[in-house]
């Protein structure tokens, strides 16, 4: 919509991904935020590495999606290979990326998601004076070492790992602001020698879910999604819903559903993801849970809470480390608007104390029969409702309020002389 002659210009926004948007998680956890933002009176550009077979795939709904909300998106080829050289090959291109675009339209402010993305903010920052936003969304070099990505036995690795761990307390020194997504990573932000900064100069924003994206689960599409999905109308239904990478534990998760089927003979574990369903299907079998109990599906973001909706609660355990401590699982979001109670464990992020003090589920501290069986217990006592459990998502995990955060931040970063951004919380 064209801009009256006398009204001031919108706050000129980059935003700097190493997510693509035409990964799920860029639909899912980029995208939505945007699109909010721009509602709100931020001109907003995004800057992507996309993945080059799903850019080709998705790039035109994408593109629809952007130009229908008013945003600019300026897509680069991700790299895959070599390991490490494509990464800084990667950061290179962005940071000569950003510096263009911002010659081209200057921006007033840059938010940046993740540390090799960080490093095209830090640049412009330095370079031009640009407030800098560090949405860090967790310990990145941390994650890589414990991830198993970067052996620390290495001495090529080892130096990467210090190089990062460098660039990190650089990140978070010189950013106007800092986001974390819990405030288990907060507090131990705070006891950094290296970085003290106010209490006020990190939000915590966890990872938000569009509650409307995901109904709360009515007896009508329960019977739909267990008749698509050949389940018994009287089966236990246990789900997990995304990937099942090197953080998710696949063994343990396997295990606590043969203890549940102690009690529930006709038990059907469901997973719903995009993950080759053979190695799921050849670990099961190998411990004994038969085809007929277990269901693997893929699912575009559309059909994931149309086959959820088969489920009676949700179920996922997290590898525990350091790194975890600053990780907010959106799966957990997404469950609790469906209305579902969830079976999870401590040591990773704000959930286990999100649960204790919810009462949305259970939390388990050790990875054994004793506290499944306890857990499992606590499920059948849980005194909220699925409306109770929405409404927990909506207090907790809403998009909304997400934006909220985000548009407080945005409104301290940037000079509001002579903008028009909206006042609106409604968008």
């Amino acid at each position: 919509m064209a801009r009256s002659t006398g009204e001031p210009p919108a706050a000129n926004v980059l935003y700097v991904t190493y997510d693509g948007l035409t990964d799920p998680l860029g639909r899912s956890q980029v995208l939505p935020y945007l699109i909010g933002l721009s509602a709100r009176g931020y001109r907003i550009t995004i800057l992507s590495l996309e993945k080059p077979e799903r850019f080709e795939r998705d790039a035109a709904a994408i593109r629809q999606i952007c130009e229908a909300n008013g945003l600019a998106w300026e897509p680069l080829p991700y790299h895959r290979a070599p390991p490490l050289l494509s990464s800084m090959f990667d950061a290179a291109a962005l940071k000569r990326a950003a510096i263009r675009l911002h010659r081209c339209s200057p921006f007033d402010m840059v938010h940046c998601r993740s540390y090799i993305p960080a490093m095209a903010g830090l640049e412009l920052k330095r370079r031009f004076g640009i407030p800098f936003l560090f949405d860090m969304r967790g310990f990145w070099p941390d994650e890589r070492v414990e991830g198993g990505s970067w052996s620390l036995t290495n001495p090529i690795y080892r130096r990467v790992y210090a190089y990062f761990k460098v660039l990190e307390a650089k990140l978070l020194s010189e950013a106007g602001h800092i986001i974390s997504l819990t405030r288990a990573g907060k507090k131990q932000l705070l006891t950094r020698p290296q970085f003290r900064p106010s209490d006020t100069a990190i939000t915590v924003i966890p990872c938000c879910v569009d509650v409307d994206h995901f109904p709360l689960i009515e007896k009508q599409a329960r019977e739909a999604a267990r008749s698509t999905l050949s389940i018994s109308p009287d089966a236990r239904v246990v789900a997990y819903l995304g990937s099942v990478g090197s953080w998710y534990l696949l063994q343990e998760m396997l295990d606590f559903f043969r203890v549940y089927q102690r009690s529930h003979g006709n038990a059907v574990l469901l997973f719903v993801t995009p993950d080759d369903p053979d190695s799921i299907d050849a670990k099961a079998n190998r411990m004994g849970i038969g085809a007929d109990r277990l269901i693997i599906r893929s699912a575009s973001r559309d059909e994931v809470p149309q086959l959820m909706a088969a489920a009676d609660f949700g179920l996922f355990f997290i590898k525990r480390c350091f790194s975890k401590i600053a990780s907010s699982p959106t799966k957990m979001g997404e469950m609790l608007a469906l209305g579902l109670p969830i079976i999870t464990n401590a040591g990773v992020g704000d959930v286990a104390e999100i649960v204790t003090e919810t009462g949305c589920g259970a939390a388990i501290e050790h990875f054994d029969e004793a506290s499944y069986e306890t857990a499992i217990a606590t499920l059948e006592t849980l005194p909220h409702s699925a409306e109770q459990l929405r409404e927990i998502a909506r207090s907790l995990f809403d998009i909304k309020l997400g934006l909220d955060g985000y548009e407080d931040i945005y409104r301290s970063l940037i000079p509001t002389t002579d903008r028009n951004i909206s006042t609106s919380r409604g968008a």
